[in-house]
């Protein structure tokens, strides 16, 4: 079953991390070093990502290296375990959420990266 999300653009769910994360007085750059560590992106392919309005699905179909650490995001997010996830995609998505939701909680950024 593909999920309406899959099709949405990272670029319009970035904004409401920026927001939430920067609420919490954390900052973008903070979100972006985040999602860089999952995906592999840097700095600046993450901007051509959010720029070219890049969906959900291509934006980790293309992620130059998703970080093997990952695994290691554990907990719920909208209610459900991530580790229980079984959609590979949407497992990919909650892990990016649940590291902005760690961040806007204020969880120092080594633990957030499972350093």
């Amino acid at each position: 079953m593909a999920h309406r999300i899959y099709g949405m653009s990272v670029a319009s769910v970035y904004v409401h991390y920026v927001a939430k994360a920067e609420k919490k007085g954390r900052t973008q750059a903070e979100v972006d070093e985040v999602i860089c560590w999952l995906t592999g992106h840097s700095p600046a392919s993450l901007a051509k990502e959010l720029a070219d309005k890049t969906t959900f699905e291509d934006f980790f179909a293309r992620a130059p290296s998703l970080n093997p650490a990952r695994s290691a995001i554990t907990g719920t997010i909208c209610g459900v375990r991530i580790e229980a996830i079984e959609d590979p995609l949407m497992r990919e998505i909650r892990y990016m959420d649940k590291l902005v939701d760690e961040l806007a909680k204020g969880r120092p950024m080594a633990k957030i990266l499972r350093a």
